[in-house]
C-alpha cells in the first residue's frame, strides 16, 4: 500500500500562508474553518539567540490513524491509496475523530454539521496534478508523493538530507507519515506545537 503524504522543507517555509489560502480556495472551506495551517513556533530562546519558524500542519496520514479507530460509522478510514479520509454520508458529526486527533488537524463544517479534513487534493491527483498547496508554495518548500517509492519527490527531498534533520510531529503510537525537513541553521525542532 501506498503511503502518500507532504513533506515541508521548514528551512525554505517564509511563513506566507499561500498554502493555507490555496486549501481554503480550491476545497471552498468557509472562513473560520481549515484543513491547512500555519503555526508560528516560538520565539524561543534566550536574546539575542532566538528561534522563530512557520509551521505549516495538516493531516499527518498517520499510519496507525486513531480517528479511524474511535469513528462509531466508519466515515473515518483508509482507502485503497493509503490515505486516511472522511466520507462525509457516514459522517455523524459526533466529533470522535476530532478528539483523537493528536494534531488538533480536523475540522467542524458548521453548514453540514460534519468533520472535515485534508483529503491530500485527492480530486487533483487522481489527475495526476499535485495538491494546490504543494503547487502554490512559492519556496518550493512543499512536496507530495509515496515515501515507499524512491523516485517520488517526498523520497528524492528526504535523500538530500541526514536522518538527524527529519522529523515528525510528536509521534505518541500513531506513526505520522508526513514528514518535515529543519536543519540546525534554523534553529532546534520542537516536538510539541
Amino acid at each position: 500500500m501506498a503511503r502518500n503524504c507532504i513533506v515541508v522543507n521548514v528551512d525554505r517555509c517564509t511563513g506566507c500562508y499561500s498554502c493555507e489560502i490555496t486549501c481554503k480556495m480550491e476545497n471552498g472551506i468557509a472562513l473560520g474553518e481549515h484543513w491547512n495551517k500555519v503555526v508560528m513556533v516560538g520565539p524561543f530562546g534566550e536574546y539575542p539567540d532566538m528561534t522563530r519558524y512557520a509551521l505549516p500542519t495538516m493531516c499527518q496520514q498517520c499510519e496507525d490513524a486513531p480517528c479511524v479507530h474511535v469513528c462509531p460509522t466508519g466515515a473515518s478510514y483508509r482507502d485503497e491509496e493509503g490515505k486516511v479520509l472522511i466520507d462525509r454520508e457516514k459522517c455523524i458529526g459526533c466529533k470522535y475523530c476530532m478528539m483523537a486527533c493528536p494534531y488538533g488537524v480536523r475540522d467542524w463544517n458548521a453548514a453540514s454539521k460534519t468533520v472535515e479534513k485534508c483529503t491530500l487534493c485527492g480530486h487533483l491527483t487522481a489527475q495526476g496534478e499535485l495538491p494546490a498547496c504543494v503547487k502554490s508554495c512559492s519556496t518550493g518548500a512543499r512536496f507530495y508523493g509515496d515515501l515507499d517509492d524512491p523516485d517520488s519527490d517526498v523520497s528524492k527531498e528526504l535523500a538530500k538530507y541526514d536522518p538527524a534533520d527529519i522529523h515528525t510531529l510528536e509521534d505518541v503510537g500513531n506513526h505520522p507519515s508526513t514528514k518535515y525537513i529543519m536543519t540546525s541553521m534554523h534553529g532546534e525542532w520542537k516536538e510539541r506545537v
